[in-house]
């Protein structure tokens, strides 16, 4: 088990950015004990899995819906309702990769006038001082 500000360093989040994912329903409510919030192992999980997707651009309400029906493996629902939920959760990704896609040749093209400018500029430097 883990203090809030163990999970804290654990997962790069503050503890005040764990307590308002916990106040807005991201995240399950922590067992306590003493009044202290205490993380398990599979909590700290959790929390890393969303890092990335928030580093990856995701929003929140996206993370949120992608993460509403909990762990889809401990659930006993029927196929019925896991297919549901399994379809839901790949339309999220599949629409965080389309936007992904989008940034990434953004910076692809940023990067080739990029090195084009930087070309340039190697070349004036050399005929700088050449002349010098």
């Amino acid at each position: 088990m883990y203090s809030i500000s163990e999970a804290s360093v654990e997962t790069g989040f503050t503890a005040h950015t764990l307590r308002y994912y916990e106040k807005i329903g991201l995240l399950s409510s922590p067992l306590r004990k003493g009044g202290k919030r205490l993380y398990t192992e599979g909590e700290l999980r959790l929390l890393k899995f969303v890092k990335i997707l928030k580093q990856t651009g995701m929003s929140l309400e996206d993370i949120q819906e992608f993460l509403k029906d909990g762990c889809l493996l401990e659930n006993m629902d029927s196929v019925t309702v896991q297919l549901k939920k399994i379809h839901k959760r790949a339309d999220i990704l599949k629409k965080h990769l389309d936007l992904l896609e989008k940034q990434k040749q953004e910076i692809e093209t940023v990067m080739k006038v990029t090195k084009e400018k930087l070309e340039v500029y190697e070349v004036l430097i050399g005929d700088l001082t050449d002349e010098e």
